[in-house]
């Protein structure tokens, strides 16, 4: 999967069939704020969302910034797959 990191308009971007799904964010200090994620109608691939989220969070683990999920879908992702918990800052439990 492919994942374009376009900084204008603060969204990790890929494509599906031809289609764009993204994941907006916006930074504080060291933190990425995780809000929105923007599909085309009729997509329902939850398998595919989850993939994307995870490709996100190495890439969080790469530039050593902390996620926090404002969505609660990304809140969800955290509490399935608890691998990735350490991304959160202190303080914040899910």
């Amino acid at each position: 999967m492919e994942i374009k990191d376009n900084t204008f308009a603060r969204q990790f971007e890929t494509l599906v069939d031809g289609k764009m799904i993204s994941v907006e964010y916006s930074f504080q200090e060291k933190k990425i704020f995780l809000t929105r994620i923007n599909t085309f109608d009729g997509f329902e691939d939850e398998e595919f969302i989850t993939d994307l989220l995870k490709n996100i969070m190495e890439i969080a683990y790469e530039r050593k910034l902390k996620v926090v999920p404002i969505l609660p879908k990304i809140a969800q992702f955290f509490r399935k797959h608890t691998t990735y918990r350490d991304l959160l800052p202190p303080g914040i439990k899910i």
